[in-house]
């Protein structure tokens, strides 16, 4: 629950907006307004964001819903927690180790997911001319991996460590994905981690302008690594997705893009939440592609985080709850 309908909540207007507080009144009798945080234009999250934020203000139940640009999963996550946004989007890996505490965040941030949307296929993309053939051809290079802030390393790191590789044996650089690509194509990056959802505008972009191929993994590591970590999953890039992509690309999802909130949210308002992107998924798809994720075998996939109380609600009483839980 945002920081004004609290304040509402709790003042002379919580009548008025007792639907919104959980109380079960009239869905039609304000207004609500809340904050999703996305990322930095140039990828999936930005556009995607904004998608669902402007479906969740199409019904008539008073959701009103602003997407702001951030840095993207990290800074999401401590403005969550900080009361700065009420929803945002998250790469699942990232999420899976800040709400533990984990490989680096210094406390655990009490965060739950709402709904898991579109893979995030990612890879190294590189130019031809700098001949990265393998995750390993990385070390000993100027390689952009991310924006800074973002938390990209969550799950680039364990990836280029079982390939032999760590952070210290290249040079990191950060940037925007549409930041990346003009590196890329200037020479001043040997090799960038690109993805997000089927095709990514980032990487049509670098393979259109460009010889540039996705770097393939390790077929060893490829199996093992979502055997260890809940939040990578086998993912295949068909061909001809990318201009000069005459193969499949067997690849990863990194961690899947996943809607989160705060565990304290009102139970109420994240079922409404919930029930109305899954009512209204055929229009997140006429936005954009990635919203064909919103079904059945999807949307309450677990990827390591626990759902949302008035998420889990919703997903049971639709008969979609995975029937392991």
């Amino acid at each position: 629950m945002s920081r004004l309908v609290r304040a509402a909540c709790s003042g002379a207007f919580a009548a008025a907006l007792a639907w919104g507080c959980g109380d079960g009144g009239d869905p039609t009798a304000a207004p609500q307004f809340l904050s999703l945080g996305t990322a930095p234009p140039g990828g999936a999250f930005f556009v995607v964001g904004g998608a669902l934020a402007e479906v969740l203000g199409e019904g008539e139940d008073g959701l009103r819903v602003t997407a702001e640009a951030t840095k993207g999963s990290g800074e999401n996550i401590r403005r969550l927690a900080s009361g700065e946004l009420d929803l945002a989007l998250s790469n699942a890996a990232v999420t899976y180790f800040a709400a533990r505490g984990e490989d680096g965040w210094g406390q655990a941030y009490d965060v739950r997911a709402v709904m898991t949307l579109a893979p995030n296929v990612a890879t190294f993309v590189a130019p031809s001319r700098s001949e990265i053939h393998g995750v390993g051809d990385i070390a000993g290079k100027r390689i952009v991996v991310g924006v800074a802030g973002a938390g990209f390393e969550h799950f680039i790191r364990p990836i280029v460590e079982a390939h032999g590789v760590t952070y210290a044996d290249f040079t990191p650089l950060y940037n925007t994905q549409a930041g990346a690509v003009d590196m890329l194509t200037d020479g001043s990056a040997a090799a960038a981690f690109l993805g997000g959802a089927i095709p990514t505008a980032s990487i049509v972009q670098a393979t259109a302008g460009m010889d540039a191929h996705l770097v393939p993994l390790d077929p060893d590591v490829r199996g093992a690594l979502p055997r260890e970590y809940p939040f990578y999953r086998h993912a295949v890039v068909p061909a001809g997705t990318y201009r000069g992509q005459d193969e499949d690309y067997p690849g990863l999802d990194v961690g899947s893009m996943h809607l989160i909130t705060r565990a304290d949210a009102d139970e109420a308002l994240i079922y409404r939440i919930t029930r109305a992107l899954w009512e209204r998924r055929e229009s997140v798809v006429e936005k954009h592609p990635a919203g064909r994720a919103i079904n059945e075998g999807n949307a309450a996939r677990s990827t390591g985080l626990a759902f949302h109380p008035g998420a889990e609600r919703f997903y049971r009483e639709a008969g979609i709850w995975p029937e392991s839980d």
